[in-house]
């Protein structure tokens, strides 16, 4: 990353940052996501396409090609997916996920603009429908419900917990509203046998630890949650291909590494790209130096297809692909198992109140390790 990115910050990949183990990455292990959209990016598909099917459940006609057009709608799932199973393809390898080897299956239950408590119930209920078909043996849900409700009437808690039944790990996010005064964890992320996952604000290099403003409470049912936190900031996660803000990520990294006389030449040739820039052509290396670092500063880019984000949209997918390590490491592990020994194996942190953080930082390395010895 070039020193100018993010005020000198350093952001590492996950796997440095929790020092995951190597030699696992979710071999002959589906997980299935749950979300707003999402689109067959280069890290999912190449060498080889590892998206063994896309549903939708308001278009159920709709096939494989609708991942290849870019909308929206794509943004929000294609990076929760990336950010578990990308084998960094865009990046020479070096911001893949944990279950860079495991294949996908890709819900679609709604928009960029809503998704509706009952979709996400419906998506769980196609996923349990075809576990087998996929071998899907990990959900991961990155989007929550629109109001509370008991595991014992709710519909969409106890779905959750009828694909924990059927033999599927389930994980969601959190949540981010840990800073207001109603912050509590909506389903399916409520429901008891769903490992609920909080956030962590490690710097991006996993050197320090701080709070992240994740959701946190009891239940309706007097559950504790979240279960588990994992990075939630400071996240390498993909820039939806063939967009505009594609297009000014690859020029402002263009633009980071050329030397002072090619720097001309390429805001003439990408003129109309962004006017911000455009209004510098011609002046002071060191003013179109000046610009480029706040632009990428502001747009968070740490490469021309990469940006950092947060939210615990995407620290569940790094349990998620945990837990694909470890059904690599021992394919006969129930969901309960593997419940149980990540939580086990997790690392409670100082400074951090018990409430917001369950059993603590997810460990991928003695997580696997525990697999193995189950």
């Amino acid at each position: 990353m070039s020193p100018s990115h993010e005020g000198h910050r350093r952001i590492l990949p996950i796997a440095d940052r929790l020092q995951a183990d190597p030699g696992t990455a979710g071999r002959g292990v589906t997980i299935a996501f749950i979300d707003s959209g999402f689109y067959a990016h280069p890290d999912l598909v190449t060498p080889r396409n590892r998206i063994l099917a896309y549903h939708d459940i308001s278009a159920p006609d709709a096939d494989a090609a609708a991942l290849e057009r870019p909308d929206v709608s794509s943004w929000h799932g294609m990076m929760t997916s990336v950010v578990a199973a990308g084998n960094g393809a865009l990046s020479e390898g070096r911001f893949r996920g944990l279950a860079s080897e495991a294949n996908v299956v890709l819900v679609k239950v709604g928009s960029a603009h809503r998704i509706v408590h009952d979709d996400i119930r419906r998506g769980i209920a196609w996923v349990i429908a075809h576990r087998e078909r996929y071998g899907i043996r990990v959900l991961n849900i990155s989007c929550a419900g629109d109001f509370e409700e008991s595991y014992l009437t709710g519909g969409l808690s106890r779905a959750a917990d009828d694909a924990t039944r059927s033999g599927i790990l389930v994980v969601a996010a959190a949540g981010n509203a840990g800073h207001e005064a109603a912050h509590n964890v909506l389903p399916p992320a409520s429901a008891p046998s769903v490992i609920a996952v909080g956030g962590l604000d490690d710097g991006g290099a996993g050197e320090q630890s701080w709070n992240y403003h994740s959701s946190y409470g009891l239940t309706l049912d007097g559950l504790q949650k979240p279960e588990l936190i994992a990075p939630a900031i400071w996240l390498a996660a993909p820039i939806l291909p063939g967009t505009p803000t594609a297009a000014q990520a690859q020029l402002l990294s263009r633009l980071d590494r050329a030397s002072d006389e090619a720097l001309p030449g390429l805001l003439r040739e990408h003129a109309g790209v962004d006017p911000d820039l455009d209004a510098v052509a011609g002046r002071e290396p060191y003013l179109v130096r000046q610009l480029v670092a706040a632009r990428l500063r502001d747009q968070k880019v740490l490469s021309g297809h990469y940006k950092h984000v947060d939210g615990t949209s995407f620290a569940a997918p790094i349990v998620s692909s945990v837990a694909a390590q470890m059904l690599e490491a021992n394919p006969r592990l129930s969901p309960q198992q593997c419940r149980r020994l990540l939580m086990t194996t997790a690392r409670g942190l100082p400074g951090i109140p018990l409430e917001r953080q369950g059993w603590g930082v997810v460990q991928p390395r003695a997580a696997v390790a525990a697999a193995r010895a189950a």
